[in-house]
């Protein structure tokens, strides 16, 4: 087998595929939430704090001359809202798994008549 053709064989199974659509899509649905949570969580939840602070943005937040703790904050404060966000949206699909989900029926048993010819073959016996 030629090294391309091993190479093709490995790229085209099944879990390589569905990796790289869930990158793609990752990546796509990263910017919708960034943009989320800088245009409007952010904002909306830090204005009267920036306010009272006399600042724009969580950014020109510093300390001791120029220390920007304000963008660890703003990240911070962004990893909380993203873990939140995917919590949410984890707990929403499993509860719709568990709506998918239907218990089988227990698999019938014999009916009354095929037990009654069991039993009249064993006596016959």
């Amino acid at each position: 087998m030629g090294f391309f053709s091993e190479f093709k064989e490995f790229a085209m199974k099944g879990n390589v595929v569905d990796l790289a659509v869930g990158v793609i899509i990752g990546a796509a649905f990263s910017k919708i939430i960034t943009s989320f949570i800088e245009d409007v969580i952010t904002p909306l939840l830090l204005k009267p704090a920036l306010e009272a602070a006399n600042l724009s943005k969580i950014e020109d937040l510093t300390a001791f001359g120029g220390v920007k703790y304000g963008l660890f904050l703003s990240a911070v404060i962004n990893f909380v809202i993203v873990a939140f966000v995917l919590f949410l949206i984890i707990k929403g699909i499993n509860a719709s798994k568990k709506k998918e989900e239907v218990i089988a029926p227990p698999p019938a048993g014999p009916t009354q008549e095929e037990l009654l010819t069991q039993i009249r073959d064993l006596l016959k016996k």
